[in-house]
Order: structure tokens, then C-alpha cells, then sequence
């Protein structure tokens, strides 16, 4: 198998596996529902953001607009890059997965910016409708990322002599995530651990590349 479609068949793995289980939580809870996996510490709670990965969120219409551009934008350059490492020989297929793993985790959460508002109604209250008649909840770009993971693994108050938190309840692990954040997670924390000198690798061929450039431009 190639490593294009190695990283074809990472990419569809995730958006399958990411897909299938948010149309199942959006098809059969509503917001806030939730149940327990194991014991108190992996419960799926059913919320959703407007935002990035783990309920982070950009305030506002024109915030959503710009969020949702800017993964599409990004997603295309991730996309360009990745097609540029397949085809090279000495790029070691982890970082291949690495960065398909990013790929599929951002196409992902797009596919539910860009699509779910117009295909779903909403879930407050009640378990969502799929295709409704009426019409979704949101427009083209205005749709809400289906969260779902939650692990609260601690809780309890900070000491009081801490300050400004003094007393306050902490909680860990307090954001709720999917599929697609996870596999960002993955990839960005792998390439960060294992393939960190490879960057310099890259940059080093760049700066060659461009010196070279510029001496045929100058012997022209």
C-alpha cells in the first residue's frame, strides 16, 4: 500500500467513524443528555459549540463566518502539503499519519459548520430531526460542532490560601470533544514528540531550494 493510500484510508477511517457517531448523538439525545461509559469518569454528554476543537468558540456571526473560512483555508493548505509528502521518498509514513490524522480531524468539524445547521433541527429539549420540514436550525457555515467525550477524571475546590481560586471548585478534565478533536489532538502532540527535527529537515531543503533560485535568477 502507498503512502497516499495509506493516508486516504486514515482520512476516511476518521471522518466515518467521527461522522457516523455525531449523527447518532444528534439522532438520538438532546443537548445536555448524558450517559455513563465507565463509571464517573468517561461519560458521553451531548453538547455542541460554535467554535474549535473542545467547545472554544469565536463570539458572535461574523466570528462563526470568519472561524469557518479560515478551517476551510487551512484545511486546503494542510491538504496541498500532505500531497507534497506522499510523493517524496524520505518522509517516514508516521508523519504521513500525523498529518492525515489533522486533515481528517479538521475536515471533520467543518462538515459540521458547514452542513448541520441546514440538515438538522435543533436539540434543545428534544432529540434532533434529520432533514426536517421546516427547514435546519442554521444556515450554510452558521452550524454548531457536535461535542460528546467528556472525562471529568477530578473535582474538588482549590486550597484556600491559593489566590484569586481560593476555594473555587477545579475540575479534570472539563472540556467535552469528538472524534475530529481527538485526532488533531493525536497528530499535532505526535509530530510535536517524534518529528519535531523534521521541521528542521524541511526548512533547511527550503532555504537550499530558495538559495539556489536565487543564483540561477542572478546568473540569468
Amino acid at each position: 500500500m502507498s503512502k497516499l493510500q495509506k493516508s486516504v484510508l486514515i482520512i476516511v477511517a476518521v471522518l466515518v467513524i467521527d461522522q457516523l457517531l455525531k449523527f447518532w448523538i444528534k439522532t438520538n439525545m438532546f443537548l445536555g443528555e448524558e450517559f455513563s461509559v465507565i463509571g464517573d469518569w468517561f461519560i458521553i454528554h451531548f453538547v455542541e459549540n460554535n467554535g474549535m476543537a473542545f467547545g472554544f468558540e469565536f463570539a458572535g456571526t461574523y466570528g462563526k463566518i470568519f472561524l469557518s473560512l479560515f478551517r476551510i483555508v487551512a484545511v486546503a493548505g494542510i491538504g496541498w502539503y500532505l500531497l507534497k509528502l506522499v510523493k517524496r521518498d524520505d518522509i517516514p509514513v508516521g508523519f504521513i499519519v500525523c498529518v492525515s490524522l489533522i486533515l481528517a480531524g479538521a475536515v471533520g468539524n467543518i462538515i459540521d459548520s458547514a452542513f448541520y445547521g441546514m440538515i438538522f433541527s435543533d436539540s434543545y429539549g428534544h432529540v434532533a430531526e434529520l432533514f426536517p420540514a421546516g427547514g435546519g436550525y442554521a444556515s450554510f457555515l452558521h452550524g454548531r460542532v457536535v461535542d460528546m467525550f467528556y472525562f471529568p477524571l477530578l473535582s474538588g475546590h482549590y486550597p484556600s490560601w491559593v489566590p484569586v481560586v481560593g476555594g473555587q471548585e477545579f475540575l479534570f478534565f472539563r472540556p467535552v470533544f469528538n472524534v475530529a478533536d481527538s485526532a488533531i489532538t493525536i497528530g499535532i502532540f505526535s509530530v510535536i514528540i517524534f518529528y519535531w527535527r523534521l521541521f528542521s529537515k524541511l526548512d533547511s531543503e527550503k532555504s537550499k531550494s530558495g538559495s539556489a533560485a536565487e543564483e540561477t535568477k542572478g546568473d540569468a
